[in-house]
């Protein structure tokens, strides 16, 4: 079976509960996959009110997840 997530993980909602569900299912990918590379860490890109794109980075070390925005 593949577990593996397509990263990054487009995150669109409306509405803040289905962003911060969303969210959370993005990330808890994105963690798993990092657990299992070893080597990035989680960055959550806010490209407007309710746009997000959740990825692994080079530039977040192994075991954090950072936030930017970029609007």
């Amino acid at each position: 079976m593949n577990t593996t997530t397509d990263l990054p993980v487009a995150v669109m909602a409306t509405d803040r509960a289905s962003i911060e569900r969303q969210l959370d299912e993005a990330v808890g990918a994105a963690l798993t996959q990092a657990m299992r590379e070893g080597r990035q860490g989680i960055l959550v890109t806010q490209h407007g009110p309710a746009s997000f794109t959740v990825d692994l980075s080079d530039a977040v070390p192994f075991g954090l997840t950072r936030e930017r925005q970029e609007w």
